[in-house]
Formats: structure tokens, sequence, C-alpha cells
């Protein structure tokens, strides 16, 4: 992690002070002197911003849920949904990026892969995408392992969802509320019985599993814009930093964050 000096709280607080603008605009160094990889280290600056800002959300909402704060909850849902909807919008600018001024610094990046980024990876983990080989890929004892072992080991945003239901009166099944939270969310059909009472008999409950529904769906258009702007810029050429690029973007569209909210669909 960067070490920025802490204000002097003897001087008078300016917008650039307050911003850091000093140590904010100095963070975009070109690996060449072509004129698009500014616009590309830019955009993917924002987007760990916004991965940042939407941890801290999720981190709020686990808390919200746990204290049966509903109108909290949702109000936070709605946050990190316009935040995602944000997201996707980026991506229009990235392809103002032909692939010819792509490649003409693509090497540069060498190793480097959007792979890595490890706040997404923290992402995926809060929501119950939990992989042991995606732990892998960052060195044992660094800062980005350090972080994703303890979200590894934490509930995920499902675990909050099913205590919060049972703390409403809502009989979710023991083996869902104890499960092994370093394992990823799986489908169960007792789950299921409990959600569709929910969505017949608390409104307010309801509204959340839908939110959640929301979340979901938005995580999966982010990916799929994501794979469809790999696929314009570099097609089928295997990704930076030896990644697979969009053949392996594209193995993880059709797979559902919460998938008992999806399963109840046909049941209604």
């Amino acid at each position: 992690m960067p070490d920025i000096s802490p204000r002097d709280p003897s001087k008078p607080l300016t917008y650039a002070d307050y911003l850091r603008l000093d140590e904010l605009l100095s963070l975009q160094s070109p690996e060449s002197e072509e004129h698009d990889e500014v616009l590309f280290i830019v955009v993917h600056q924002v987007y760990e911003l916004w991965f940042k800002e939407i941890l801290h959300e999720l981190d709020r909402l686990v808390e919200l849920l746990a204290g049966g704060r509903t109108p909290e909850a949702l109000h936070t849902l709605k946050r990190v949904l316009t935040i995602l909807k944000i997201a996707v919008a980026q991506l229009d600018v990235l392809e103002t990026m032909t692939p010819l001024e792509f490649l003409s610094f693509r090497d540069r990046l060498a190793t480097a892969s959007g792979f890595q980024s490890a706040q997404f990876r923290e992402l995926e983990f809060a929501l119950g995408k939990k992989s042991r080989g995606t732990l892998e890929h960052f060195p044992t004892g660094t800062p980005w392992r350090r972080r994703l072992e303890r979200r590894w080991e934490s509930p995920t945003v499902w675990d909050a969802l099913l205590r919060y239901l049972d703390g409403r009166g809502h009989d979710v099944p023991e083996a869902a509320l104890d499960r092994d939270v370093t394992g990823p969310v799986e489908a169960s059909e007792t789950v299921q019985t409990v959600l569709l009472e929910v969505y017949r008999n608390d409104s307010l409950a309801g509204h959340v599993c839908e939110r959640l529904v929301d979340l979901d769906e938005g995580i999966q258009e982010w990916r799929y814009r994501h794979v469809k702007m790999v696929e314009r810029t570099i097609g089928g050429r295997r990704g930076t930093g030896g990644s697979a690029g969009a053949e392996y973007l594209r193995t993880t569209l059709s797979d559902p964050l919460f998938p008992d909210l999806w399963s109840i669909r046909k049941a209604f």
C-alpha cells in the first residue's frame, strides 16, 4: 500500500488537500508515450476506486442485515446497484479506444493483467464466489493475500441474508445457517422453500431478496460487457499476463451468485 503522509492539521483544509489531488494526479504513469495509454490507466484506476467503494458498502450491508435494519439495507443496495451501472457505462469510454490504439502500447503491460485485481477477487469472495485457486494467484504473506484470506474466512452477503431471514422468524435450515463459509454458495431446495414463503408473506424481506437479484444481474451485466469489450479490442488473443483473455471471461457469464433466488422463479 502507498505510504501517504498525514495532512498538516495546522493548515486550512482546501479542496485539493481533502481529495489528496497532488497524490491522486501523480498516479498515472504510462509505460509508453502512446496517447491512449493514459485513458487505459485512468479507467482502470477508477474501476479500482469503485471496487473499493462497493466493498465498503457491502460490509455495511452485512452489518445492517445483522441488525435487521431493512430500510437502510435497501438503501445501501440501491447505492451499490447505482455504482454498478456506472461501472458498466465506463466500458463505453474504454471502447472509444480502437484495437490498433490499444495494440500500440499493449506489449508494455508485460505480465500485468486485470485478472490480478485483488479487489475484484475480494468482491467475488464477499458475494460468495470463492475458489481456493484464486487465493493461490497472490503470494503468501503479501497484503493483498491477507485481505483475500480475511474475505475467504468471513461470511458472505448470502450468509448475512439467511441470518437476516432467520431473525425475522423464517425457518431457515440449520445446515444453511452453519454452512462452511469458505465454500461457494450452492443451491438448496430447502432454502428455496423458505424463500418462496418469504416472497409470499414478508414483502419487506422479499424486497431485499429482489435487490440481491438485481445485484446478481448487475454483476453478470458487467461481466458480459467486459467480455464484449475484450473481444472487440483483442479478439481471440491471449490476455496480458498469460490469461486466456475473452475465452476465460466467457466461462464466468452463466454462473449466478445467488442460485436459489433464480431457481424459485419457476415456482411462483
